[in-house]
């Protein structure tokens, strides 16, 4: 298999570490690890007490149970865990493509979710949104981007990296799709949970439908990327096997004390998201209006769910403007075009508690470079 580039992470392993306003983070604000104990009395004891041996392929059964609590028609059963998300998303490319195969990804993506179905061969069609409507998808759009070698539709709500959210009827409408044309849904998930309004919760995809995938992970909602722990959850029993049985070339089996961590952790799911929904709701209040004051330099469209945003840059390209602010004022955007060409936009990342310092940075970079491409 031959894959480009990652030309995200290659961009981050560049300027993560080193630039000290980070302005992009996809993930939300995480915790230390006394923090996680402390949500149940006992949780130091035990985690101190565990043996480091093997775990099940699958998932310790404890942590199956807790994921498939977030669902309304899964099953612990129908639960397989994974290092992370990005494992879960290379092995379902490799188990559910082939040569020839046709698959059709919402786009802007996370790059896995397109190249690796490139490298086993398949044919990649783009399903983008339309940033004047707040990137909002068009179901017609698909139909007629549909074949009769159509194996897969790609998506992911809320939508990683311009945090668009459909309504429940264009899901339903969907998955309706999916059974009558035949295609698997793969559904990126990992920022569910966070709405800020609970009411615009979207259905799983695999509750919904009993071919779909839907992806979790502990990294976005819940801001525990250290426990390198993702999963999918399916009602499709032949996809299920084939990923089980695939998964014995790659991690085999996952970390005991993340797998842990991860299980107190979604025993207590609520409150670790709603603390995160807090910390952006009060990020939001403040970009709103750097937004407003700012209309010549961005275009802004307020997201309703998710810990990202990706506001269009005017009148100057998005690569320069982004380099010259990590070096001038240390700050960190991710530039649009590490999505794929036409995306004159950057990502911008609000789960974090140390966006007002990294806002107030941004700020003061705009104010002291005049005009719009001036600089």
């Amino acid at each position: 298999m031959k894959l480009d580039r990652f030309r995200l992470e290659r961009y981050f392993a560049r300027h993560e570490f080193s630039a000290p306003y980070l302005l992009c983070s996809s993930d939300c604000e995480s915790m230390e690890l006394g923090e996680l104990l402390a949500f149940e009395p006992g949780a130091h004891e035990r985690l101190m007490s565990m043996r480091l041996g093997y775990t099940e392929s699958l998932g310790s059964p404890e942590l199956r149970q807790a994921i498939a609590a977030l669902y309304e028609h899964i099953t612990a059963e129908q639960v397989l865990v994974h290092a992370g998300a990005e494992e879960a998303i290379f092995n379902f490319m490799n188990v559910a493509l082939g040569p020839g195969d046709h698959v059709i990804v919402h786009a802007p993506y996370y790059q896995s979710l397109g190249e690796v179905a490139r490298g086993v061969g398949a044919e990649v069609t783009e399903w983008r949104g339309d940033p004047k409507r707040a990137w909002e998808l068009d179901l017609e759009v698909l139909k007629n981007a549909l074949t009769g070698r159509t194996k897969v539709v790609v998506v992911n709500f809320p939508h990683n990296p311009t945090g668009f959210l459909p309504r429940s009827g264009f899901v339903r409408e969907l998955a309706a799709l999916s059974e009558k044309h035949g295609f698997m849904i793969f559904s990126d998930e990992v920022y569910r949970g966070l709405e800020l309004n609970r009411s615009d919760r979207l259905p799983a995809f695999a509750d919904l439908n009993d071919r779909a995938v839907s992806l979790g992970v502990m990294s976005k909602t819940y801001g525990l990327a250290g426990l390198r722990i993702g999963w999918i959850a399916t009602r499709n029993r032949r996809i299920f096997r084939e990923l089980a049985a695939f998964k014995d070339y790659t991690t085999i089996c996952s970390s005991a004390p993340g797998e842990f961590l991860a299980t107190l952790a979604l025993r207590n799911a609520e409150a670790i998201a709603g603390r995160n929904l807090g910390i952006i709701r009060r990020n939001l209040d403040l970009l709103d209006p750097f937004f407003d004051s700012h209309g010549a330099w961005f275009a802004w469209d307020r997201p309703r769910a998710g810990s990202i945003a990706f506001p269009a840059l005017l009148n100057q390209p998005v690569d320069a403007f982004c380099a010259d602010l990590v070096r001038e004022a240390g700050v960190l955007l991710l530039p649009g075009t590490l999505y794929g060409s036409g995306y004159n936009a950057f990502r911008i990342g609000f789960g974090r508690k140390n966006l007002p310092e990294s806002l107030d940075r941004l700020e003061t970079y705009i104010r002291s470079s005049g005009r719009p491409g001036t600089r």
